[in-house]
């Protein structure tokens, strides 16, 4: 469904060249649901615009669902459903019109997209407000309705920038439901950017990390967190001694662990920690080692994006600014 290979795009700010992308090559195959993970500026959006034919590439290929973004646009645009950041319906339109005319542009007849508008407006909570004109919407109001626009002719590939931004947690559950809906009835291959890391971990089964435009992870959830954050194991210890003594116990016998010593305390970074923890715990008790309390956590996406780039995604993303205005001409 996409194939890119050293797909690039830059940028002329100030008569100075930023590098949005740098480089991307990713393969996705018919029937996956892929979120592309990044704090803002990575280029995540970058990405998807030119994946979209919404900017040019700078350098590099593009296929999309078997078509080049820049030589076949009409082609890919036609196949796919793109959800941006801003706001895609018209200002003094209805929520249900909209929905309609966007069906019936995809060449839906116009019974099946007043169905397909009925249907979306159902599933992301639009009944009280789809007669209304779009301009009296609420923010989230509207971003569901831009998410209803992208679906309304069921793509075979569905990008979505961002999707849940500004939704409460009961919308944000809809929209989940409703795209793991969609992906099973009609295996539409779904690519999605989130700054929500618990969102990424429950739809995507592979998840891409892009940096300074480039891809520097690519695998499953559990791949990632196992690869580059492991398990966190927690000892406190009657004393600071013990603490101190019991690291390098733990070091030797946990291989590839990871661990740092703090007053009574002893995190440990480690793949199955639940697994190896009874081990440890019996070796400290024969060695005298008093452990008050012990505390196992599961490793989260943002420890792996962390471990990467030395960086919280939750602190990344609300620090940094996008690199350039990426609106297309």
């Amino acid at each position: 469904m996409i194939h890119t290979s050293a797909l690039t795009k830059h940028f002329t700010s100030r008569k100075s060249t930023v590098e949005a992308v740098r480089g991307i090559d990713l393969h996705v195959e018919a029937g996956e649901m892929v979120a592309i993970l990044g704090p803002n500026g990575a280029g995540k959006s970058t990405t998807l615009r030119m994946l979209t034919t919404l900017l040019p590439p700078t350098s590099g290929t593009a296929q999309v669902v078997g078509f080049d973004v820049r030589t076949q646009p009409r082609e890919v645009r036609a196949r796919i459903g793109y959800v941006g950041q801003g706001t895609g319906s018209g200002y003094n339109q209805r929520g249900r019109d909209e929905l309609i005319s966007q069906g019936r542009a995809y060449g839906l007849d116009t019974d099946t997209a007043r169905r397909r508008a009925a249907e979306l407006i159902s599933s992301l909570d639009l009944g009280s407000v789809a007669d209304r004109r779009t301009s009296s919407l609420s923010g989230g109001q509207k971003r569901r309705l831009d998410v209803a626009l992208g679906l309304v002719h069921t793509p075979r590939l569905l990008f979505l920038d961002e999707p849940s931004t500004g939704l409460d947690p009961q919308n944000r559950a809809n929209l989940h439901e409703h795209i793991r809906k969609l992906r099973a009835e009609h295996d539409t291959t779904i690519v999605f950017t989130t700054h929500y890391l618990d969102e990424a971990d429950q739809l995507a089964e592979r998840v891409v990390v892009i940096d300074h435009g480039r891809i520097i992870a690519d695998a499953s959830p559990e791949q990632l967190k196992a690869e580059y954050a492991g398990d966190r194991i927690t000892l406190a210890f009657d004393r600071e001694d013990d603490a101190a003594a019991a690291l390098p116990r733990l070091l030797g016998l946990a291989a590839g662990a990871r661990g740092e010593h703090t007053g009574d305390r002893v995190v440990l970074r480690i793949d199955g920690g639940s697994r190896i923890a009874p081990k440890l715990l019996r070796d400290l008790d024969d060695a005298g080692l008093s452990v008050a309390s012990v505390e196992i956590v599961r490793p989260t996406l943002d420890d792996v994006f962390l471990n990467l780039t030395g960086r919280s995604l939750r602190d990344a993303a609300a620090a940094e600014q996008p690199l350039t205005q990426e609106n297309p001409a």
